[in-house]
């Protein structure tokens, strides 16, 4: 489990292919590392397999490359890192798992003072999930949605989060990892309302309560 509070910003340093996946080496300030711990990595949960004291590697499966953004990455490029939450930890941001739930776009960015509003586009299926004034995760930074219209979306970056993460710098069309709240997707698993892969399973209804004799 994770807050989204980017912890590190760490560089692709190494990509070789695996059975199964892609072995990324990846440079970060992160001591002590222990081997099969997690790491969130642009949002996404990643295993500790190897610590190579200034950094440390991690195997991305082929479905985690085909429902993020870590495919496309290459040697050079930022990653928003945060390792997993103790218990003791303040929860600075939100409860972040760090299973991605689809791929956004940056529509685009426009100045508010220092300030800086970042406008999506995500997947239709995810649209319902995301509320205003409801927290989301952008490639591992938990943000608060300033507004919401069709699969659109808003946040606002202060100027201490566009220096300590790299979504100020982000292209227009450029993807990013996406991770709607967890409460909202298990409140409509409960209503019987389609999920995040736009699949419902009926969930809670009258007719299930008066079955079992809630009614």
């Amino acid at each position: 489990m994770f807050t989204g509070l980017v912890q590190a910003v760490g560089t692709i340093r190494g990509k070789r292919p695996a059975d199964g996946g892609i072995v990324f080496e990846i440079g970060c300030p992160f001591k002590a590392l222990v081997l099969g711990e997690s790491i969130a990595t642009d949002g996404v949960c990643l295993t500790v397999t190897r610590d190579v004291g200034d950094g440390f590697e991690a195997h991305a499966s082929t479905e985690t490359l085909a429902k993020t953004t870590l495919g496309e990455l290459n040697i050079g490029d930022e990653v928003h890192l945060e390792r997993a939450l103790n218990a003791d930890d303040r929860l600075g941001g939100h409860l972040v798992t760090g299973h991605v739930d689809g791929v956004g776009a940056l529509v685009s960015k426009t100045p508010d003072g220092d300030n800086l509003i970042l406008h999506f586009r995500v997947p239709e299926p995810l649209a319902p999930f995301i509320a205003p004034k409801g927290s989301i995760t952008i490639d591992g930074v938990s943000l608060t949605v300033n507004g919401v219209r069709g699969t659109e979306f808003e946040v606002m970056i202060v100027p201490f989060t566009q220096k300590e993460t790299k979504l100020g710098r982000i292209p227009s069309g450029g993807p990013v990892n996406l991770e709607v709240d967890i409460l909202a997707k298990y409140v409509a698993r409960l209503l019987g309302k389609p999920g995040v892969d736009g699949v419902s399973d009926g969930g809670v209804t009258l007719d299930l309560l008066k079955r079992h004799g809630y009614l």
